[in-house]
């Protein structure tokens, strides 16, 4: 296994944040502590805390949309708010919770673990703790049959438990622990109650230890080695499903760990191979451990390990895979080591679950886009509810956050008008689409959707200006507003650029999908974006309003990234103003989710260096844990996966750009990466570069399409159209640029 494939790490994990992380889209597990006394703390993605929001539904307001707009276009925003939330308290979806954690005590607490390291094998998503000579512990969770595979190794006497004592554990969440034997076999059982009355009754994991075990109470005694095998499973109605997990595990007792890992690897290792990067850092670099790795990036922040950055790519791409199946990846991706997670740990869709997929159609990973569809469509009908109950329109509106069961729009006050953020089905059908324009797949399921999004906007665009164009209103630019006459924000307000950019995407992909014009008329009469006396692409296309410069949202950059509406070629006066506005923006608290989504747009707006500075705020502010899953802001503050699976999705943007037709090479390359290859890159339009190379001596590349066509290749300004046979490899190549030349 080459280094740039697996972490390894001399030291255990002391904290939870540290620990080693396998999953499989449904289960989730986290391996640390000492390797006498191990713990594994065990998740699944469905086990959120129920809070008495799940029949909540959005508001039946739209007799009031009209006075709602009438305040707001009178500058009385404030008042806007306050009847557009009819005085609702802020409701919060069900937060993520862990489950439980496996304890493994053995009877060698006073002896050395002599030549101890761990490891993460990012082609196989096995965790592996080492000492002596070989590995004493080993885990996987199954992608094939729905199960947590533990093998421990050695001739130890070990005590096996399972716990629900997590940190933080609301005191109405109540579990319960049993060993017994059935069979002759010995299981290990765990019950997690919730409160009453909430919308859901309790969860549990039930575990088969396969070995020379013994029950012991309400924990199992193993001597010398033993496979472990472990189901979760969640219970909305009173009753548990012991027996099904139990079943399940039977089904499995009668495969040794190398036969489960190897059924497990044929799905998960074709997937994570289907890329790779190489920034030729040294070998003696890519050898360092983890720790040694963050240690040195901590001593000198201002520049970026080569090694460290194709470690962060694997590793992201590593935990992107992992954390999506039945769902895509939530805040914490699918991992978590105690209860009260961060913003309830859930989607937040208004930033960070589209910038977790960044990388996920270019970065050549369909189960990634597959998991992300299953939790748009099976909530797109709540979405038309939305749009009925609040606009009394037709089409769909999308809430700004979900916990995973249901789309229904609840979660606004006054101070926060989550009712008017509109732009939201087009930013979350965005990613469907772009991975239609990836492989040809997928354009069935999504039209009526792209249809229903265009039908929202429609009937929302009920006002005009003097002009005669479309006014958006109620507006919200997400999370930030404009200042009222005494200095305060207020969020309600007109024609929040990110509307008018997916209100003319929608338009536009309707036609498309309906192959008519039906939408031409209103695409006509939608304004124009607002360039403020600064030269800057305004937050709001509306007169007297500013923006709060230091706002971690860039969301009026939405035609940049990830529309290609503007782009320095086509549009180069507004690309050029977009660029201003992004250089103009403060960074507020440092948040991963506001740094990357910065250097996703510089890279569209093909501006290497910018991208790389937003690039080095993360990684040069100490964001990765040991385990490399970040933290939401500087210095390890909150388990967050924004930066971890974000980041591999920059570096391709910076490396090659796609359009259908269209394939930029080394678009925004900055000074600091001068040699390197990516394998696998899955282009929009169809093609995939199957290498690209660059060095002081040109750029190279291997393109195929699995359809016949013809593509534009774009270096520097120059460019070749290249005929693709279908299935065949074609290569192309450009000299290097004169010293100096720049965009």
């Amino acid at each position: 296994m080459p280094p740039m494939h697996r972490i390894r790490d001399l030291e255990p994990a002391a904290r939870w944040e540290d620990a080693f992380l396998s999953g499989n889209g449904e289960y989730g597990i986290m391996v640390h502590g000492h390797p006498w006394s191990e713990r594994v703390v065990f998740n699944h993605h469905r086990f959120v805390l129920p809070n008495g929001t799940r029949d909540a539904r959005p508001p039946k307001i739209a007799a009031k949309i009209e006075e709602v707009r009438d305040l707001v276009l009178a500058d009385r925003r404030a008042e806007a708010g306050r009847l557009l939330s009819g005085g609702a308290p802020m409701l919060w979806p069900q937060s993520f919770h862990p489950g439980f954690a496996m304890t493994l005590d053995a009877d060698r607490a006073d002896q050395d673990a002599p030549d101890y390291f761990r490891e993460t094998d990012f082609a196989t998503g096995e965790v592996t703790v080492h000492w002596a000579g070989k590995p004493q512990r080993r885990a996987f969770v199954s992608r094939a049959d729905a199960v947590v595979v533990q093998h421990l190794s050695g001739d130890a006497e070990t005590v096996i438990g399972l716990t629900g004592d997590l940190p933080h554990r609301p005191e109405d969440v109540g579990y319960a622990t049993t060993a017994y034997e059935n069979g002759g076999l010995a299981f290990l059982r765990i019950r997690g109650t919730y409160p009453q009355d909430q919308g859901a009754y309790g969860f549990e994991g039930l575990t088969l230890v396969l070995g020379n075990a013994a029950v012991d109470g309400d924990r199992i005694t193993v001597t010398g080695d033993a496979l472990l095998l472990t189901k979760l499973a969640r219970s909305d109605e009173p009753g548990w499903r012991t027996a099904e997990l139990e079943a399940g595990l039977l089904a499995l007792c009668d495969n040794g760990y190398e036969a489960l890992l190897e059924r497990h690897a044929a799905l998960h290792t074709p997937a994570y191979e289907r890329m790779r990067l190489d920034l030729d850092a040294s070998a003696d670099e890519r050898e360092r451990p983890v720790g040694e790795l963050l240690d040195l990036q901590r001593a000198d922040p201002s520049t970026m390990s080569p090694a460290l950055l194709e470690l962060l790519f694997h590793s992201g791409r590593y935990l992107l895979l992992s954390s999506s199946g039945v769902l895509p990846p939530r805040l914490t991706g699918l991992w978590l080591g105690e209860w009260g997670a961060a913003w309830a740990g859930d989607f937040t869709t208004d930033a960070n679950v589209n910038l977790q997929m960044a990388g996920a159609n270019i970065g050549a990973l369909p189960e990634v886009a597959a998991a992300y569809a299953d939790l748009i469509y099976s909530q797109i009908r709540d979405w038309q509810t939305n749009a009925r109950d609040i606009y009394g329109a037709r089409g769909i509106l999308a809430p700004s956050r979900t916990d995973g069961e249901h789309g229904h729009l609840f979660h606004f006050n006054d101070e926060f008008p989550w009712a008017a953020w509109i732009p939201g089905a087009d930013w979350l059908l965005y990613p469907l689409y772009e991975h239609y324009l990836v492989t040809g797949e997928g354009l069935d399921a999504l039209r009526t959707w792209l249809v229903e999004a265009a039908r929202f906007f429609e009937d929302f665009l009920t006002r005009t200006d003097e002009a005669g164009n479309a006014v958006f209103v109620p507006s919200f630019s997400a999370e930030t507003g404009p200042d009222d006459a005494s200095g305060r924000p207020v969020y309600a307000a007109v024609n929040a650029t990110m509307d008018i950019a997916a209100a003319r995407h929608a338009f536009t992909l309707a036609n498309e999908a309906t192959g008519s014009d039906e939408w031409n008329g209103i695409l006509d009469r939608l304004p124009s974006y607002l360039v403020d006396e600064r030269g800057a692409l305004a937050e709001w296309a509306w007169p007297g309003y500013t923006a709060d410069e230091e706002h971690r949202h860039i969301s009026h950059l939405y035609p940049v990234w990830p529309l290609h509406e503007l782009t320095p070629s086509d549009t180069p006066a507004l690309a050029e103003a977009a660029r201003r506005a992004l250089v103009l923006r403060g960074d507020e608290n440092l948040s991963a989710h506001g740094s990357l989504h910065r250097a996703l747009v510089a890279a569209r707006l093909k501006d290497g260096e910018l991208a790389y500075g937003n690039l080095g705020k993360i990684v040069g502010n100490d964001m990765f844990h040991r385990s490399l899953m970040s933290s939401h802001n500087p210095h390890l503050h909150i388990y967050n996966a924004d930066a971890a699976h974000t980041l591999p999705g920059v570096l391709i943007e910076l490396l090659v750009d796609s359009q259908p037709g269209l394939v930029d090479l080394l678009p925004a390359l900055p000074e600091a990466v001068p040699r390197g290859t990516i394998h696998g890159v899955a282009c929009r339009g169809r093609v995939t570069v199957e290498k690209l190379g660059w060095g002081p001596h040109g750029v190279w590349a291997r393109l195929r399409s699995p359809v016949a066509q013809d593509v534009t290749v774009f270096y520097l300004g120059e460019q070749q159209t290249v005929h693709l046979p279908a299935g065949e490899q074609v290569s192309v190549s450009f000299p290097a640029p004169p010293t100096g030349r720049r965009r």
